[in-house]
């Protein structure tokens, strides 16, 4: 049997599994749209923007095991899904775009509403495909899906002209894929992980670092008996937070720029260091020769092998998947006659860190403290909802004080830092979550940059809790130009704000003003009461607060801000 390309581009998406795809149609899709309509496996999402779309299926990637699906038209449609693809990338989560093209023989000729979309998403996929023969497109969507979910993940571009999805041929979905020269590494050197494990039974004074690997792995289980078998502190990067429990003892907080003074004097000042899918980033480690002034021995574990020693030389480099090189660690480890010290003096120092306090704030009977809203999110929910968020001092509070005791329930934007990601993926994760509890957290600025998909909330019927921290500023930027320029805020105040409440009512949502912090934990306990309704809770929080601890850019792990500090 003969198949359109539109016709077979839905059958792959059969193949795949696929239960959604987020789109927003266009000419050069209409074919694939048409085919969309005839069937009812897959099923579309129409989002208002296709941001939005990429967002959505990222979101819907980060919280199940699955690979998001987006669909847009060509040149506006694909360059307005270059943000989600990008920060898609920048956190490795497996994702297929699919993305219309004009017609083969109009490509270069600058036609109507034509952008060289290989060329534009290159430096932002982990691989891109520009389809010219109907007969070459069911094998490229199955390496399409291949790549994007093997290795190290990430998003991956399928660009179909139009009169290749009108095109016929016959139709047989390849059961296997063979791509010369890509063979990701799963297992770990066996030498080597030997090594790693006698370096752990020597340490005096061990730290496991975990970034988001650990969760793109389903490695949370390994990380955590390896933690508690080497008696170790363990400190999770933002990515990776929910991949150790929050609220086991030896879980020392957040890493990094915003990061608990002992989890980054732990950092500093360990021995033996095992980093565990994680990339030493700035924003993690801060300033790199500061880091290296003091001696350690490093372990890293990564999938891919251009992560290690990229920006922190290291002395047992790991090649593999996360949970295979643990649970062949664990394996060494337990069967070693040699067992780890108790580390007394270690813990001890741990415990003199920890006795800074350093997530402590003042809280207020007469303004709202955004880690107070936080706190009180956490306790209603019990900890076990999904939390998306944007990109600011609101996803540096729902990190510090939301305590993620599961991987998969932290859902934001890392690498990139995406304004605009936190509504958008909270719909793709409802949608993967049916009848769970997924609460936005957001700043009044970003949730203006996707706001659109309230509407796209009301259509699907996805009873999201938006909880909008409103300290009328760009809170973060307005933190840093009182710190470091002067407290010159140039163009951070949120001027002429809309009328949250009466907005969420506009597009047919329960709208919620909380002024008092009296009215805090009853205004959370309404929204959550509204099982079946999407809630938007406006929160005007203290707009002079601050993140702390602050790492300030270009600083090492022990030159932090504390607010005692000021």
């Amino acid at each position: 049997m003969e198949l359109t390309g539109a016709e077979i581009t839905i059958r792959c998406l059969q193949e795949e599994g696929v239960e959604y795809v987020f789109g927003y149609p266009g000419g050069a899709v209409l074919f694939i749209y048409d085919e969309l309509f005839k069937q009812e496996a897959v099923k579309h999402v129409l989002v208002r923007h296709e941001q939005a779309a990429v967002h959505a299926a990222d979101g819907y990637a980060r919280s199940t095991e699955k690979v998001g699906v987006a669909l847009v038209t060509s040149g506006p449609g694909v360059t307005n899904a270059v943000t989600g693809i990008a920060t898609a990338y920048m956190d490795s989560i497996p994702m297929v775009v699919i993305s219309g093209q004009v017609p083969t023989s109009f490509i270069g000729e600058d036609a109507f509403q034509e952008v060289d979309a290989v060329g534009i998403t290159r430096p932002c996929v982990k691989h891109n495909f520009l389809v010219k023969d109907v007969k070459d497109l069911a094998a490229t969507l199955k390496k399409a899906f291949y790549l994007a979910k093997s290795g190290r993940p990430g998003p991956v571009l399928v660009d179909i002209p139009k009169d290749v999805s009108n095109h016929k041929t016959a139709f047989e979905y390849p059961s296997t894929v063979n791509i010369r020269s890509y063979h990701p590494q799963v297992t770990g050197d066996a030498n080597l992980i030997k090594q790693a494990a006698q370096m752990l039974l020597e340490a005096k004074r061990p730290m496991v670092y975990a970034g988001g690997g650990v969760i793109l792995s389903d490695a949370a289980k390994q990380l955590t008996e390896l933690v508690r078998l080497v008696d170790a502190p363990c400190t999770n990067t933002l990515m990776g937070l929910g991949g150790y429990p929050a609220s086991d003892k030896q879980f020392v907080g957040m890493l990094g720029m915003h990061g608990t003074y002992e989890a980054n004097m732990g950092m500093q000042n360990c021995d033996v260091l095992l980093a565990v899918g994680a990339r030493f980033d700035d924003r993690v480690i801060g300033n790199v020769a500061h880091f290296n002034s003091v001696p350690r021995r490093i372990i890293h574990i990564d999938i891919d092998p251009a992560s290690i020693s990229k920006r922190v030389k290291v002395d047992v480099p790991l090649v593999g998947d996360v949970g295979s090189v643990l649970t062949d660690l664990i394996k060494v480890l337990k069967s070693s006659k040699q067992k780890p010290d108790a580390h007394k003096d270690w813990w001890k120092q741990i415990d003199e860190w920890r006795g800074a306090n350093s997530l402590n704030y003042k809280n207020s009977s007469e303004i709202i403290k955004p880690q107070f809203v936080i706190e009180t999110l956490h306790k209603i929910t019990h900890g076990d909802a999904y939390i998306t968020s944007d990109v600011g001092q609101h996803q540096m509070w729902a990190a510090q004080y939301y305590k993620f005791d599961k991987p998969r329930r932290w859902i934001n934007s890392g690498g990139l830092g995406t304004m605009g990601f936190g509504l958008p993926a909270a719909m793709g994760v409802q949608l993967a979550h049916p009848g769970e509890t997924v609460a936005c957290v957001t700043g009044e600025g970003s949730i203006q940059m996707n706001i659109q998909e309230l509407s796209t909330c009301k259509q699907f019927n996805l009873p999201i809790k938006v909880i909008a921290l409103n300290n009328r500023y760009l809170g973060m930027v307005r933190q840093w130009q009182e710190f470091f320029h002067g407290n010159r805020y140039s163009q951070s105040y949120m001027d002429a704000l809309p009328d949250f409440v009466k907005l969420a009512e506009a597009y047919g949502h329960v709208g919620i003003l909380v002024e008092k912090p009296s009215d805090v934990e009853g205004a959370l306990k309404e929204a959550f009461a509204r099982k079946d309704e999407l809630v938007f809770l406006d929160f005007r929080t203290d707009s002079t607060e601050n993140v702390y601890p602050m790492v300030p850019g270009g600083k090492g792990l022990s030159e932090v801000i504390l607010a005692e500090d000021l």
